[in-house]
């Protein structure tokens, strides 16, 4: 069987003659993208990862837009919670 380690773990090398390890490798590809697939913590992390650097990108590019950006997500989370808060409190409840 060979290995080649370029390979990403969910593709199974197709130089593989033997029919056992050929199943073994195509389970274990299987298992490895089942495994990808569920694992949404780190799902979550890489599109955080992204995030966070295609906004570095824009921001260096655009820093007053960058700035009004965050301007306005604030005033906007500002305004959600005051909303909420202002529901929860509100008399007569």
């Amino acid at each position: 069987m060979s290995s080649d380690s370029s390979l990403p773990r969910t593709v199974v090398d197709l130089d593989i003659d033997d029919p056992v390890l050929k199943a073994r490798a195509e389970l274990k590809s299987a298992l490895a993208a089942i495994e990808e697939k569920a694992n949404v913590p780190k799902r979550v992390a890489r599109a955080t990862e992204r995030g966070t650097a295609r906004a570095r990108v824009f921001a260096r590019k655009n820093p007053a837009l960058a700035a009004i950006a965050v301007i306005g997500a604030a005033a906007a989370v500002g305004a959600l919670v005051w909303g909420a808060v202002a529901l929860y409190t509100r008399p007569g409840r």
